[in-house]
């Protein structure tokens, strides 16, 4: 019943920057801290950002400063925007929803020159 639908993902530049969004469909929106992951090819899946219900956030290190998560509760979507992207950002971005366990089909980010 609940889904999950990122989009924004594409190709850019060393140094650029992507806007990923996730529309959420199902449950109240704003009752549930939501979150982005990313998994790259071999390599475990990763918390990037997360966002509470009251709006506090958290930050993995290696994007503290570059990303910033956001969320607008009247249009039920959660935002991940990216600058000053680096080759290790590269990746399949997933968004994710705490409460009901709820996970996106993921969006492909890829950062090459």
């Amino acid at each position: 019943q609940v889904q999950l639908v990122e989009s924004g993902g594409g190709l850019v530049q060393p140094g650029g920057s992507l806007r990923l969004s996730c529309a959420a469909s199902g449950g109240i929106f704003s009752r549930y801290a939501m979150g982005w992951y990313r998994q790259a090819p071999g390599k475990q899946r990763e918390l990037v950002a997360m966002i509470s219900s009251g709006g506090n956030t958290n930050y993995a290190d290696s994007v503290k400063g570059r990303f910033t998560i956001s969320r607008d509760n009247a249009k039920n979507t959660v935002y991940l925007q990216m600058n000053s992207l680096k080759a290790e950002d590269t990746a399949v971005y997933f968004c994710y929803r705490w409460g009901t366990n709820s996970w996106g089909q993921g969006t492909q980010v890829t950062v090459s020159s």
